[in-house]
């Protein structure tokens, strides 16, 4: 897909996820009723759960299931309606366990939960312009104290040899120059920050690992481990309570910043596609604003569902920073409370912008 059309993606949401086929017969006597099921289903939907029976058994009951929590029983062969409204956005696994003549029988299949919003196309504008280190590879920015702290990884470095070591710096946004880093190790790709509880909170992209740092003196104080094998470390922010933490899927989940185990989960939908990538993150007045990995493009996603309620096409900015062979992607979303502004700037850029978004 070319990059142009990148925005049309997140905008119209053009692509359209089948669900899964029941098992083939030979392999179940009965099976869910498809002529009932849409392919999507928006939130103030219901879905109508039915079997099919070929070989008339004598249903005793049926136990209904969505994504292995339980919605109801029936008796007999009966209909029952599940109502999505308060359901997570995404695919909805359903399972019914049939019991029947002394046995029992059990039949999976899904369907996809989409966003009933369609995202509103925002404006911005420049309120500012300030430098920025043009051999950042910017993975996290954010505002504590006003000081700007950034995280960075290893850059490429394909024309002008930028490839460096991931770091973890304070900055003072206007002028761009660094107060303090800490280096990380070359194995170590760094990812998304974050300050909570007045700790600095550290992700790393395939560790599988993140770092806790005093935010005075940088001292790393705790190493911890994710909250599942293999998972990559992407973007990093929190609400007040909670990390959240994203992983190159369409998943943003919500993290106890005390033992690092998961506590929630959503899935980022437009009204008719999951939006995978999700990067950078940054919790401004109760929304989540997001980078998507290679759209020159902001996100704004509602935290209790996951629906894109607007996008801000940023792609102008990459063409008012210094044109060079290892310049990348926009990355990095920073608000300062008091001005009410929003940073942005992007892997190896040699610009940052303060920006107020509008309708």
């Amino acid at each position: 897909m070319k990059k142009h059309n990148l925005l049309a993606f997140i905008l119209l949401g053009t692509v359209i996820i089948s669900c899964n086929s029941d098992k083939k017969a030979t392999e179940n006597l009965f099976s869910f009723d498809s002529s009932q099921f849409k392919e999507q289903y928006k939130p103030q939907e219901s879905l109508s759960l039915a079997l099919n029976n070929p070989e008339n058994k004598k249903i005793d009951s049926i136990i209904y299931y969505i994504n292995d929590r339980k919605i109801g029983t029936v008796k007999g062969s009966d209909k029952m309606n599940f109502p999505f409204a308060d359901q997570k956005l995404g695919y909805q696994n359903i399972k019914a366990l049939v019991y029947f003549e002394g046995e029992n029988n059990e039949v999976t299949s899904r369907v996809e939960l989409v966003s009933n919003i369609q995202p509103k196309l925002l404006k911005y504008t420049i309120v500012n312009t300030y430098p920025h280190d043009l051999k950042a590879y910017t993975q996290g920015l954010e505002f504590y104290r006003d000081t700007l702290f950034e995280s960075t990884g290893n850059g490429t470095g394909s024309g002008t040899g930028l490839k460096g070591i991931s770091s973890l710096r304070k900055t003072d946004y206007k002028t761009g120059k660094v107060h303090k880093i800490v280096e990380l190790p070359e194995s170590v790709f760094g990812e998304g920050c974050t300050v909570l509880n007045n700790k600095v909170f550290q992700i790393t992209w395939q560790n599988g690992e993140g770092y806790v740092y005093n935010p005075d003196t940088f001292k790393k104080e705790k190493t911890f481990q994710y909250f599942k094998p293999n998972m990559e470390g992407w973007g990093l922010s929190n609400d007040g309570k909670n990390l959240l933490m994203s992983d190159g899927s369409e998943k943003i989940y919500f993290v106890n910043p005390a033992d690092f185990k998961e506590v929630d989960y959503i899935n980022v939908y437009t009204s008719n596609s999951k939006i995978k990538a999700v990067n950078e993150m940054e919790w401004i007045d109760g929304k989540i604003y997001a980078n998507i990995y290679q759209m020159d493009a902001i996100a704004i996603i509602d935290p209790k569902n996951g629906a894109v309620e607007a996008v801000v096409n940023l792609s102008d900015l990459k063409s008012k920073v210094t044109q060079h062979p290892d310049i990348d992607v926009l990355n990095g979303i920073a608000y300062n409370p008091k001005t009410k502004t929003i940073f942005v700037t992007g892997k190896n850029w040699d610009k940052m912008f303060e920006i107020k978004i509008t309708e």
